[in-house]
């Protein structure tokens, strides 16, 4: 006997994992700001106030990115907002969705370029919106459509936007900690604490600031991957067809055009890399990718109760 994934499972697994890793990442911030402070010399206490100023300067700079990133990144892929008139059927099926999902209906837009993509943006449910391209809406069937946009949607009700913001705070933080450390060592700025400062600390934090950041890049990847897993689970549960997304996300994979707005500020907001081309193929260079490959992506999808378009929630024989 062997139990069948069901999208009840891939939801459950991944929210555990998202949290594990995001309780992980805490520490290890925490960590990296003890050793950055010893390593100046302050001890145990004395360093709060230079990196308490350092972690409000990042929670202003968050701040702001949080209430005005969304109108700055449509701004960015020039999206344009459409009204129900101008495009009946996807209105209709995004707000179908919507009361499937008991979410409110975001703002919809449109960019105009061939290329297959979408994302979705907003601080919260009631301030998001959801944009599609003009080539997904003309290349993708009505499932397939169906499937791309609950995905969206769920990121919104999984409130995805907020996530990762937490995760820029704390990446943010370690990257400007990291930053003023080097800079202090490199103009001299320890001279009159070095006495102070614990020699093994020093050596310490000197390794810190050169790879805190890497690896909190690299944990912020990974919980971008993740959340790409979560919302494909989803959305699965809205649609109750799994590879209506599973035939969507090749179909997007396959269009080698790419999105002329898109750039690697913005291509981790897309349900595909929309950066056709660039797509890393090695182990390590895998590390650095904002969205698991579309092969574990459909395989998990296809996992998720076989292609009969049920969600399973039985064991079978195999």
């Amino acid at each position: 006997m062997a139990q069948i994934n069901t999208a009840w499972d891939h939801v459950s697994g991944n929210i555990f994992k998202t949290w594990l890793i995001m309780f992980l990442f805490s520490l290890f911030t925490v960590g990296v700001i003890y050793v950055l402070a010893q390593g100046f010399g302050y001890g145990q206490t004395g360093g709060l106030g230079i990196f308490g100023m350092v972690l409000i300067l990042a929670g202003i700079m968050n701040f702001v990115s949080y209430y005005w990133s969304d109108k700055i990144v449509l701004g960015i892929s020039g999206a344009k907002r459409i009204e129900k008139k101008d495009n009946p059927e996807i209105y209709r099926l995004v707000e179908n969705l919507c009361i499937a999902a008991g979410l409110p209906l975001p703002k919809i837009y449109i960019i105009d370029d061939t290329a297959t993509n979408a994302f979705a943006t907003g601080r919260s449910p009631k301030h998001a919106a959801i944009a599609f391209t003009k080539g997904i809406l003309q290349k993708l069937d009505k499932q397939e459509l169906e499937g791309v946009a609950a995905h969206e949607l769920s990121h919104v009700g999984n409130r995805d936007t907020l996530l990762m913001g937490v995760v820029s705070v704390l990446v943010g933080t370690i990257a400007l900690l990291a930053d003023f450390f080097l800079r202090s060592m490199w103009y001299g700025g320890r001279d009159d604490r070095d006495s102070r400062g614990n020699t093994i600390f020093l050596v310490l934090a000197i390794v810190a600031a050169i790879l805190a950041p890497i690896v909190a890049t690299l944990i912020q990847l990974v919980v971008s991957r993740r959340r790409e897993l979560l919302a494909d689970a989803s959305g699965v549960l809205l649609t109750r067809y799994p590879e209506g997304l599973a035939s969507a996300l090749l179909k997007i994979s396959s269009d080698k055009e790419p999105l002329e707005v898109a750039n690697r500020g913005t291509a981790h907001l897309y349900i595909v890399n929309p950066l056709k081309g660039q797509e890393a193929k090695a182990w390590l260079s895998n590390l650095f990718n904002t969205h698991p490959s579309i092969e574990v992506r459909v395989k998990a999808l296809r996992e998720m109760g076989g292609l009969s378009g049920e969600v399973s929630t039985k064991t079978e024989k195999v």
